[in-house]
């Protein structure tokens, strides 16, 4: 194994998809790593030691073996997925991979996941008013996901990569939102195009196994 990649520790969260695509990914490239799980609805992350590591108080974190840290799951992706066939080495294809990673940290996160975090929390009534707006703009963002989709296989350089990855983690699960998928026939075909090529090594995990998620972050 290479040195760069022995004993890194991913501070991870199980129910996490932003976690599962660090899992999945280190799971392709047969790389070991540690986990060191951390407790967010007891506020493990918003510890002085937890913030050193990621100063926004958020799980998944990578601390190498020498002890640097990178935060935010898309950074990882990049970070592991250099100099393998899941990140070109090619300027403008790795851009438009990395158009992707930026797509989904700045549209999937704010409406699928959250609408999706909330749903399965049990904080729909809580979050009332928020509600059609976030749904609105999740059925915007699946309108542009499914416009690309229909016509590409995948989502960046007609291969899979880290960016199928990132994507896939939340939008395969919308579903668990209460958003129905069923106009959006690009987007499912391309579901089961990834489905196909993660398997089931790396499962979901879901906020039920943690007691204490029904509470404010």
């Amino acid at each position: 194994m290479s040195e760069r990649f022995h004993l890194m520790k991913l501070h991870d969260y199980a129910g996490s998809q932003n976690a599962w695509k660090i899992r999945q990914l280190c799971a392709h490239l047969g790389r070991e790593y540690q986990t060191q799980w951390v407790s967010i609805f007891t506020g493990e992350s918003h510890t002085d030691a937890f913030y050193e590591m990621n100063p926004a108080g958020a799980v998944p974190v990578l601390e190498l073996d020498d002890g640097r840290c990178i935060a935010e799951s898309n950074a990882i992706l990049l970070y592991l997925a250099d100099g393998t066939d899941y990140l070109p080495s090619d300027a403008y294809e790795r851009a438009k991979v990395c158009q992707w990673l930026f797509f989904e940290t700045d549209y999937i996160q704010a409406t699928i996941a959250c609408l999706r975090y909330w749903n399965l929390t049990g904080k729909n009534d809580r979050n009332a008013g928020q509600l059609p707006l976030r749904r609105a703009k999740a059925t915007q963002v699946l309108d542009m996901l499914d416009r690309h989709l229909r016509d590409h296989e995948f989502l960046a350089n007609a291969r899979y990569s880290v960016a199928d990855i990132a994507v896939y983690a939340y939008t395969h699960l919308a579903h668990e939102a209460d958003l129905d998928m069923t106009p959006y026939d690009g987007i499912n075909r391309w579901i089961k195009r990834i489905g196909a090529i993660v398997g089931g090594t790396v499962p979901v995990r879901y906020y039920s196994e943690d007691p204490l998620s029904g509470q404010d972050l």
